[in-house]
């Protein structure tokens, strides 16, 4: 029972660090598409508004998207994976 209390502890301190390094690295790729995007209007000539308050807009509509939400899966996917190996190996 021990060791199955550290494996969910440690289990979940390691999935929380791997989401939160994906988050922010999801959010920085985004920001420097953004930056890229305004960057080629601007040269365009075609020119968007400030470079911050663009970049702001384009984060926002970010945090309701669909590829922030799918980063939950770093957290569902592994306990799933655990949990049917668990049940094959013990009930099946």
């Amino acid at each position: 029972m021990f060791g199955f209390i550290r494996l969910g502890v440690l289990g979940f301190i390691a999935l929380s660090v791997i989401f939160w390094l994906v988050r922010i690295y999801a959010r920085s790729l985004h920001r420097e598409a953004l930056e890229d995007e305004w960057a080629e209007a601007e040269a365009a000539g075609d020119t968007p508004g400030p470079r911050e308050i663009y970049v702001e807009i384009g984060m926002k509509n970010y945090e309701g998207s669909l590829l922030r939400r799918l980063i939950w899966l770093v957290y569902i996917l592994p306990i799933a994976l655990v949990a049917g190996l668990i049940y094959l190996v013990n009930y099946a």
